[in-house]
């Protein structure tokens, strides 16, 4: 299994994160145009380690599956900064476990 980082270390890192976080709370979903033609859903999440917290962009169908106080684990994720704040996304090769045991 993949070593864990805190949230303030992913904050400083584009990618090949793995983190272990709850879910904070979850914002409403809205549907956005790509880039190749077609729309998409995206819902902006907020979770937490214990010690910080931040913001995780979920897509598609991956808004339905995560619900508040469930714990997600991101392996493999990055992040980007829009308008100063760094978002936490699986991405097109990370993978996202929920609630796992």
């Amino acid at each position: 299994m993949a070593e864990f980082q805190s949230v303030a270390e992913v904050k400083k890192m584009r990618s090949g994160i793995n983190l272990k976080a709850e879910v904070k709370s979850k914002g409403e979903s809205r549907t956005v145009n790509l880039k190749t033609g077609g729309t998409v859903d995206v819902c902006d999440a907020i979770i937490s380690d214990g010690a910080d917290d931040m913001k995780l962009t979920l897509w598609g169908d991956d808004i339905k599956a995560v619900n508040v106080g469930d714990t997600v684990v991101i392996t493999n994720g990055y992040t980007n900064e829009f308008k100063g704040e760094v978002s936490l996304t699986k991405g097109k090769f990370g993978k996202m476990e929920i609630n796992p045991q």
